[in-house]
């Protein structure tokens, strides 16, 4: 039983042997393992990968708003000729719709004046026959003015240009009168009539050359 202390005792003398020396061992290998827990520890730099991963996201942000406004631009102008197009359709619809109400009676309107060509030669004759009763002859003249007054209401006009300048989108010369002077209309053929400010016929007419 005594034996077991004096087995003891060595062990006891080594662990209080130099402790200053065991101390010194312990910070040194402590700071060693600090510096290693710091070359495996994720968040050692968190500062550094934080700046680094904003600066790609705002530059990515960047890029993406770049890219949107260039889309809504493009979008922008898209509905802006769009809407134009429509503007410019719907006008001409309109200016269409309206040159066929101008000029739906044109074919009618020509053919009407045929009977106004009659009555104008009707009128010359009985001017030429002295025994021509002056009550036809005032009928005729009235006929005549009421066909005019209603050709007139819907846009017929008459193209009567004696003594005028010779204008070839109006009229149509068909020979040389030597009385009138150069480019000037003299005899009048046929008079010529406009609707709504279209040809409707030409005056057939004589030029002074």
């Amino acid at each position: 039983m005594s034996e077991r202390p004096e087995q003891n005792a060595p062990n006891h003398q080594f662990e209080t042997e130099n402790p200053q020396a065991a101390q010194s061992n312990i910070e040194q290998e402590g700071t060693v393992l600090e510096q290693t827990m710091e070359e495996f520890d994720p968040t050692a730099n968190a500062g550094d990968k934080a700046t680094i991963d904003s600066e790609i996201n705002s530059d990515a942000f960047a890029a993406r708003i770049k890219e949107l406004e260039d889309e809504v631009k493009v979008a922008k102008e898209g509905q802006a000729r769009a809407n134009a197009d429509a503007y410019n359709a719907q006008k001409r619809m309109e200016q269409e719709t309206e040159k066929s109400r101008k000029f739906a009676l044109q074919k009618f309107a020509k053919e009407l004046l045929e009977v106004v060509d009659n009555l104008e030669r009707a009128i010359v004759s009985v001017h030429q026959d002295t025994d021509a009763d002056d009550a036809i002859m005032e009928g005729v003249k009235l006929t005549h003015k009421s066909l005019l007054s209603v050709l007139n209401k819907h846009g017929v006009e008459l193209v009567d240009p004696q003594g005028e300048k010779f204008n070839a989108d109006l009229h149509e010369a068909v020979g040389i009168d030597p009385e009138a002077p150069a480019d000037m209309v003299g005899e009048v053929l046929q008079k010529g009539y406009t609707l709504n400010g279209r040809l409707l016929r030409p005056a057939i007419v004589r030029v002074g050359q």
